[in-house]
């Protein structure tokens, strides 16, 4: 069996008497894209600072690649952790910044002019490296932060809300990035984000927590398989005529708003019937009277499941 990428083992954490984790325990498999949620207050940044060293456990610890993150010297150049709003000197160009960060990872000065150039291709931002780091867009700079995140092809990459602050064109853009980049890397890619959607579509497994307590790790998969519930997402919010015709379809127990333009559809299979034929049957008869929706799927939202797992008392 390989070595996690990430473990985390009965870690704890307390400021004054409030508990920020309390004996979570947890494991990262190597080369996955996984996802940390949690609503505000719920250890998220926390734990991210231990994994930093930046905050030391009350008890327990985090292991990267095998490594306690008390040595966090020994992870040189292979963890990178990139926070919600990284900062970089406003009157430094782009590309001085990178370079100086390259150095400190211990790249040669001709290593580090090479990687700077690789990773300002790869996020599209070459054109601007001589730019200050203040003339750039909130956009350009959250892509300049990721550039430096996959600065020297680390092995465990943590991205902490990297599309925050975003319009939704930039938060798609820098989301198909990261999809793209690690399309093409081995790294395991940790990433915390409150855009439980975006989430969904990323990883491939999450870890949720609430008051510090570790309250689901699975995938994405096994937490939201859900038999009987399928989503339509349609090109437009449907009129309440549309919506009492979708609700009166064969099969059809109920119909709520999940996300924009998507329904979260309640099903009751009939006399053996399969899910496939009862969505199948759904679909054409949606088309038949004008209704056809964009995208399918079935299973219920991360979002339903998420709020599920913190609503519950721990």
């Amino acid at each position: 069996m390989s070595t996690p990428a990430v473990t985390v083992r009965n870690l704890s954490k307390v400021f004054g008497k409030q508990k920020a984790l309390d004996d979570v325990s947890f494991e990262i498999p190597a080369g996955t894209v996984f996802g940390l949620l949690g609503p505000n207050g719920a250890g998220k940044t926390t734990l991210f600072s231990i994994m930093a060293n930046f905050l030391k456990p009350a008890s327990g610890a985090i292991e990267v690649l095998g490594t306690n993150v008390e040595k966090i010297g020994d992870l040189q150049g292979r963890l990178t952790i990139l926070p919600q709003d990284a900062l970089f000197q406003s009157n430094v160009p782009v590309r001085e910044q990178l370079e100086f960060f390259a150095l400190l990872n211990g790249m040669t000065k001709t290593q580090a002019s090479e990687e700077t150039t690789r990773v300002l291709t790869m996020v599209g931002l070459l054109d601007a490296q001589k730019k200050n780091a203040r003339a750039l867009s909130h956009g350009m700079t959250k892509r300049l932060g990721i550039a430096q995140a996959f600065m020297g092809k680390p092995e465990v990459i943590v991205l902490d809300e990297p599309t925050a602050g975003l319009d939704p064109v930039n938060a798609a853009g820098v989301r198909n990035l990261i999809k793209d980049i690690k399309d093409k890397a081995t790294a395991t890619l940790i990433i915390s984000s409150h855009n439980l959607a975006e989430i969904q579509e990323m990883c491939a497994a999450v870890a949720i927590l609430n008051n510090g307590k570790l309250v689901e790790c699975r995938s994405v998969k096994e937490l939201t398989q859900s038999t009987g519930v399928v989503r339509l997402t349609f090109g437009r919010k449907l009129s309440d005529p549309d919506l009492a015709t979708l609700k009166g379809q064969p099969g059809v127990v109920s119909v709520k708003v999940d996300t924009q333009h998507e329904y979260h559809v309640e099903t009751k299979l009939e006399n053996g019937q399969s899910m496939d034929a009862l969505i199948g049957q759904l679909v054409g008869d949606l088309a038949k009277l004008g209704l056809v929706p964009r995208s399918v799927k079935e299973g219920a939202s991360l979002e339903e499941k998420f709020l599920e797992a913190t609503s519950k008392p721990n």
